[in-house]
């Protein structure tokens, strides 16, 4: 299933892609795509549906984040081993954790703001992986048992504030509309293997990302009960597991964002995003 949330921001009704690619309206079945709706039980019974029974939203109406309820926006830093490279940094012994702030989700067409005084906005095209069931302290074994599903997410970054400011990476990833999430959750059912899938990023139609998962250093199954052990994930949580290379930061000169681009991001499977940068304000 691609399960999603449209409509005004703060306002997102559920809804379901069905096999033509329109919208079908959940919300007489589902309060939201969130909590006990994102679990085993609430996702069968989703998919129990007859998508022509549902009705169908017309016109092209906004994609917000398609969860609800998300506590943690988990990133993985440096998580895979070409783009460790183009930053010169060592390969990780141990996955790189780090929050991004929940006040950076937005929907995946969203505009992307340039931060007031920033002169190093970057992108990554990331896989993200969405928490279906609550996970504490799971074995490897067990973690897929506790995801819904996947889609794209943009972990987009301030460089010079993540890193010639001191401190953590956090300050340069959470600013308003760095996250960028969507447009739909694919359930893992038609994901055949999360470490074999395409992803891209064009800025301006130029292609700046063209990579794999399967250059990750640590996959989706050893991160969900990595982090677990240390953060407790709930349902609508996500794990945003890494960027391939070809980010800004590894141009040679370095590339960053300025108000006015285009970026589009793709991951096989996930569909696509689209956001417009512009000015703070």
């Amino acid at each position: 299933m691609k399960l999603l949330r449209y409509g005004p921001a703060g306002q997102e009704k559920p809804g379901m892609l069905d096999a033509s690619g329109a919208i079908r309206d959940l919300s007489g079945v589902i309060a939201d795509l969130a909590g006990d709706a994102l679990s085993p039980a609430g996702l069968a019974k989703l998919a129990g549906l007859d998508a022509a029974s549902l009705p169908v939203v017309g016109g092209r109406p906004r994609l917000g984040p398609p969860v609800a309820g998300m506590r943690n926006f988990v990133c993985i830093g440096l998580n895979y081993a070409d783009h460790a490279a183009e930053t010169g940094a060592a390969i990780p012994k141990e996955p790189i954790v780090f929050l991004k702030s929940l006040g950076a989700l937005c929907g995946p067409n969203d505009d992307v703001m340039i931060p007031k005084n920033s002169v190093k906005t970057d992108w990554e095209v990331e896989l993200a992986v969405i928490i279906g069931s609550t996970a504490k302290c799971v074995d490897e074994a067990a973690a897929m048992d506790h995801v819904a599903g996947y889609a794209i997410a943009n972990d987009v970054s301030e460089r010079e504030w993540q890193i010639e400011r001191g401190g953590s990476w956090d300050k340069g990833k959470g600013c308003d509309t760095f996250g960028p999430l969507g447009p739909w959750l694919v359930t893992k059912d038609e994901v055949a293997d999360p470490q074999d899938l395409a992803m891209t990023l064009d800025l301006d139609g130029v292609r700046m990302q063209d990579g794999s998962t399967r250059t990750m250093i640590f996959g989706v199954r050893h991160l969900v009960s990595y982090v677990s052990h240390f953060i407790t994930l709930h349902p609508g949580d996500v794990i945003s597991t890494g960027t391939p290379p070809g980010v800004g930061l590894g141009k040679k000169p370095p590339v960053f964002l300025r108000a006015g681009q285009e970026m589009r991001l793709s991951i096989q499977g996930l569909g696509e995003q689209v956001q417009r940068t512009v000015a703070y304000g």
